[in-house]
């Protein structure tokens, strides 16, 4: 794309890892994994008992889990966000846990829980004084609001876009997830060769976008730039991936094109890596469509993270631009034994690179896959 650049000015997060950026990187970059024994609510009912969260959140109260996590996030960024911001809220599942106290014991009212109502609540915790709107496409919702931030602003609708991420782990979620057979009975181990399932986590964070104009206007730091993306739907399954990685292939060349890069500018690639059999599989045929016999690095996060659902898009963005500006490769937590598939693509141990331009792909129900293509400033 030319005209117009969409660069990132400002970020935060919060992960199983704890409060901030920082957190998530060290605790990624030291092969340890943020998931353990949940004691949030019983498990003895699931597959599993094993799941990521963050620490010292008190589950069943007043406010909800995102509330827990977005409050002190956004107020300990908000001198950096201007109140004209197009606010995008991306989410699966929002603020579930009070429906869940409905259900139970009729605590809450049921329409509370809806997205509109958290999406007003983070419009009053910003002071933004523009509508904003929800995007809830499964696992890619953050990676696809990312995306429509950034064509907002190469197209001249908005000059200031803000992306808030959020998903919690619910006994709703949990499950649902367990009921479908999709959860690692200890934890999720991606692109291994004994993988068998996720691991759920939660997290939540921001992308705060300027056109590159305003943001040297206001002489802002720029993080990096969010140059293409693409966005397919394989129609495959409710659930399942197409098996061949068709469709995120399909998504994988539109953000090269849209970016106006090729192949051979990508230093790493940020992969969705859930640790269920058939993603990691179909995502590997992916990228051996697109990039053939050149493996670069490819990483995933959520074997120290967990699965964060609509969140993860904008979690494994922010990973993958301290990426990109400290020059690493961050290793693949629980990695042990490389799937034969991955071999030559994905590592155990962190990397060094000298590239400028990165990938995030994610995929998610309803085989919707999204890809972004991101560089250094």
């Amino acid at each position: 794309m030319t005209g117009t650049k969409a660069v990132v000015v400002a970020c935060d997060i919060v992960t199983p890892y704890g409060w901030g950026i920082d957190s998530c990187w060290n605790g990624l970059l030291s092969k340890r994994t943020a998931i353990e024994r949940l004691v949030r609510f019983s498990t003895e009912s699931f597959l599993t008992q094993n799941v990521a969260v963050v620490p010292g959140l008190t589950y069943g109260q007043d406010e909800s889990i995102v509330i827990k996590m977005l409050k002190p996030l956004l107020q300990k960024n908000i001198s950096s966000i201007p109140e004209d911001a197009f606010l995008i809220l991306a989410t699966t599942a929002g603020e579930i846990d009070k429906l869940e106290r409905h259900v139970l014991n009729k605590s809450t009212d049921a329409a509370s829980s809806r997205p509109d109502k958290l999406l007003e609540k983070i419009l009053l915790l910003c002071g933004l004084n523009s509508p904003g709107i929800v995007i809830s496409a499964a696992c890619a919702s953050s990676s696809i609001a990312a995306a429509q931030a950034a064509g907002m602003i190469i197209s001249n609708e908005r000059d200031c876009v803000m992306v808030v991420a959020c998903d919690s782990v619910s006994e709703f979620v949990f499950a649902g997830f367990s009921s479908l057979m999709a959860l690692d009975k200890n934890m999720a181990k991606p692109f291994d060769r004994d993988r068998n399932g996720l691991s759920l986590g939660e997290a939540s964070g921001f992308l705060l976008l300027m056109s590159e104009s305003r943001a040297l206007r206001e002489n802002r730091p720029v993080i990096g730039e969010i140059a293409g993306w693409g966005l397919t739907n394989d129609a495959n399954h409710m659930t399942g991936p197409s098996r061949d990685g068709s469709g995120l292939a399909m998504a994988i060349r539109k953000a090269l094109k849209s970016a106006n890069v090729s192949e051979k500018d990508i230093g790493c690639l940020s992969a969705h890596g859930t640790g269920t059999i058939y993603n990691d599989s179909m995502e590997i045929k992916a990228l051996e469509t697109v990039f053939g016999t050149r493996k670069l690095p490819v990483y995933s996060i959520k074997g120290g993270t967990g699965h964060t659902l609509g969140a993860a898009g904008l979690l494994e963005i922010i990973i993958a631009f301290e990426s990109l500006n400290k020059k690493i490769v961050p290793p693949t937590v629980n990695l042990c034994n490389i799937d034969n598939e991955a071999s030559g693509w994905v590592f155990s141990e962190p990397l060094t690179f000298d590239g400028s331009v990165t990938i995030s792909t994610n995929s998610g129900f309803g085989g919707v896959n999204c890809a972004v293509v991101l560089k250094k400033p």
